[in-house]
């Protein structure tokens, strides 16, 4: 090439890099970043404020200081600014904005639909049921766990015992696949005396909660021990907005005094106690004689930006008599009517107390470090019969399980959303531990609850989780990435009290859950989502031991595809199909004594939604599950799984605020499904409607509450067991049931102070 050639070459590159230079100026000229500030009336800064882009689909969030960056944004773009509990801002950007920080001041409003964004980086389906608890609040400590969509739960032992839950296809008895929290403390009871994940949630006082947080499925790193089909965590309220005194009389000679008052409101600190007294016979033949009292107190610490600290101390004891599940033989023979009994002396007693710290600490560069620590003392005792005379024909098949526990247990995050990482990464990491200390844990048959027969099991437990979690969130625009990874440990230890040597067994495990979830906002009203993710299925000290350590924490492998439409201010649609599979089943039925391991399992499924707020005082709402559930390993005929749910639904209209009158009326309903393995015994499905109305003057609320509107008949918990009566010579198997209430009013006066 000559040297005129070369020269003339360079002159064309020399032009060409000028030209693009010249374009990537005018781009950086005209794509920059938009910083701005958001806080409330009183100038308190707002953490975690959505603000959207509708110009170029990006979105970013407020810091713990209130701040945030959006990039990648022009004059003339329309920004929506919305925060739950806030009016929404419309802004249009100008030229002046990009030489200093924007200041956004937002209202305070009435929570709704309206003020939901759909973003990666929140749970609209979160937001949605503060929503309803708004709209239609909890009256019962029943349904506190019925507000999560797809979740059914029934009684079956007196109003003293957890609650058995259905959720995706699992009869997850009263926790062994779903785990449940109030403000991050556990609520779940591992190695339990009844069976693993016992999970009482009475000692939760249902007018402090603010909100609930839930996911479903072994999707999230911070989450472990029994997150399969997924976790509850329940919110409770910092400060009140008005002190209150509720009294309730009703049917079946029920009775419920509810006390809360703000006790400091100065500065930054807020505290409040609240406490409760429970009475009811119900519609049994034999009376329940139940009797409950909660108290609750909650100092809260906040002065925002800086620092926030909640410490909590409740304490709640339960006693009641039960009739049991009765079989259908001795209902149908005129034996005994659907509310009496084989044996009207069951029944027991609990207590738990708690303490519990949560603090806040924002660092420099946009940095949280979240730390918890609680302490939990808890007495079970409980008698039941399911058998009847099956086992002793002369003494009869009572039973009872004890226990006395110790939990321990902390936590700390770090948290980390600096402008620094890069695709506008953020991370958590957070490292933890619980001890559980469960001492002469018991089962044994006896009779008339004072006679000792015989001890089937009774011994020391001590379990030990210790864990670590990464969370990662990369932003590329309107898609996030969400790599995670979860690591648990274990040691499980049993002293066997019942040999006459000492006889101490001790395994070990660890276990790793790697999850990986995409969301993509396509637009302000359109949100996809695909979440993957391996957990593992909880288990019992027992079984553990009994297996000698062997194939003790099985895998559950799990994907949810779905979606959440927004199709205006008025309406939330949601929709997802999954899959979750388990290696392996084990279960300890702590009623025997006895491990039964139930093989590989396979579930699929379809869970709709749908919300409407038609307008300030009206709103609709509605869920529909189906799952296909069965054993891998079993023969066509032979594989279903026991009391697993096929098809659920709940919803209703609530009222709020119309000329003072509020209330709901609502329903639950779920089909008939199987109580054995070849669905040749089935357990009934049912719908339940119950209403509630209020009206308010001033500072009098006056309120009526129905369940089972309609007076439906229906079982409400059901189980396939052989059983044998006192003048029959074989055992029968088939279904024994827990009768659900009948039409069940009550009256409440609230007064507000």
């Amino acid at each position: 090439m000559s040297r005129n050639q070369n020269a003339s070459t360079k002159i064309k590159m020399r032009r060409i890099l000028n030209i693009l230079f010249l374009f990537c100026g005018i781009g950086f000229a005209q794509t920059q970043n938009f910083e701005g500030k958001i806080i409330d009336a009183d100038g308190n800064p707002l953490e975690d404020v959505a603000i959207y882009d509708s110009s170029s689909g990006f979105h970013t969030h407020t810091n713990s200081s209130g701040e945030f960056n959006l990039k990648n944004v022009t004059p003339g773009n329309l920004i929506k600014i919305t925060f739950l509990g806030f009016e929404k801002q419309d802004y249009t950007i100008s030229k002046e904005d990009f030489n200093k920080q924007k200041v956004f001041e937002l209202k305070e409003a009435t929570l709704s639909l309206d003020q939901i964004v759909l973003s990666s980086n929140r749970d609209p389906l979160s937001e949605v049921i503060r929503v309803e608890l708004q709209t239609n609040p909890v009256k019962s400590s029943q349904e506190i766990l019925r507000k999560i969509p797809g979740l059914i739960i029934g009684q079956h032992a007196g109003g003293g015992k957890a609650e058995q839950i259905f959720l995706r296809g699992f009869d997850i008895d009263h926790g062994t696949d779903i785990s449940l929290a109030v403000e991050g403390m556990p609520v779940n009871m591992v190695s339990h005396a009844h069976g693993q994940g016992y999970s009482d949630l009475h000692f939760l006082i249902p007018e402090t909660i603010k909100n609930i947080e839930f996911g479903k499925g072994p999707y999230y790193s911070d989450q472990g021990n029994f997150t399969t089909a997924g976790f509850v965590n329940f919110r409770t309220m910092d400060k009140l907005d008005e002190n209150m005194v509720s009294l309730e009389l009703g049917d079946f000679n029920s009775k419920r005094l509810v006390g809360m008052f703000q006790v400091l409101d100065k500065g930054y600190s807020s505290a409040y106690i609240a406490s409760s007294l429970n009475l009811f016979d119900g519609p049994f033949e034999s009376p329940q004689n139940f009797n409950r009292f909660n108290i609750m107190g909650k100092y809260n610490y906040m002065k925002p930006g800086e620092e926030e600290l909640n410490l909590t101390l409740s304490y709640f004891q339960s006693k009641w008599d039960a009739s049991g599940q009765i079989p259908e033989r001795a209902v149908a023979d005129g034996s005994i009517n659907r509310f009496g009994a084989i044996d009207d002396t069951e029944g027991g007693n609990t207590s738990r107390t708690n303490l519990l710290l949560n603090h806040a600490k924002f660092l420099p560069g946009s940095k949280k470090l979240k730390s918890r620590a609680f302490y939990s003392h808890y007495d079970f005792e409980l008698y039941s019969n399911f058998t009847f005379f099956l086992e002793d024909p002369v003494n009869g098949d009572q039973i009872k399980q004890k226990e006395d526990r110790n939990i321990l247990g902390a936590e700390s995050v770090l948290e980390y959303t600096g402008r620094e990482l890069p695709l506008e990464m953020r991370y958590s990491a957070g490292i933890g531990f619980r001890y559980d200390d469960s001492n002469l844990n018991e089962l044994s048959r006896t009779k008339n609850r004072k006679e000792l027969l015989e001890r089937l099991s009774y011994g020391n437990i001590d379990e030990t989780n210790l864990y670590g979690f990464l969370n990662t969130e990369f932003n590329l625009g309107k898609l996030q990435v969400n790599p995670g990874l979860r690591i648990d440990y274990f040691n499980f230890d049993y002293e066997n009290l019942i040999t006459e040597t000492y006889d101490n067994k001790s395994e070990d495990k660890v276990f790793f859950s790697p999850k990986l979830n995409f969301n993509y906002t396509a637009s302000a009203d359109l949100q996809i989502y695909l979440k993957n993710g391996i957990g593992f299925h909880s288990n019992d000290t027992r079984v553990v031991v009994a297996r000698s350590g062997e194939e003790i924490l099985p895998a559950a492998y799990g994907s949810d595809l779905g979606l959440i439409y927004k199709p205006g201010n008025k309406w939330i649609l949601n929709a997802a199909a999954w899959v979750l599979f388990l290696e392996q089943e084990f279960v300890y039925v702590g009623d025997a004594a006895i491990v039964e391991p139930s093989g590989k399992t396979r579930r699929l499924g379809l869970d709709l939604g749908a919300r409407f707020q038609a307008n300030d005082w009206l709103y609709f709402y509605s869920d529909l599950n189906y799952t296909y559930a069965r054993s891998i390993e079993e023969p066509s005929g032979e594989d279903y799984i026991p009391l697993a749910p096929e098809f659920t639904s709940s919803g209703g209209l609530a009222v709020e605020n119309l000329s003072g009158f509020s209330g709901a009326l609502s329903y639950r309903y779920i089909n008939n499904r199987p109580a054995n393995e070849d669905f040749s015994i089935t357990a009934e499905g049912y719908v339940v409607t119950d209403l509630n109305l209020n009206y308010r003057y001033k500072n009098i609320q006056l309120g009526v509450i129905i369940e089972n509107l309609l007076d439906t008949e229906w079982n409400e918990t059901q189980f396939a067991t052989e059983s044998r009566l006192r003048n029959e010579e074989f055992p029968v198997e088939e279904i024994h049931f827990t009768p659900g209430t009948p039409f069940f009013l009550r009256g409440k006066l609230s007064v507000f102070f």
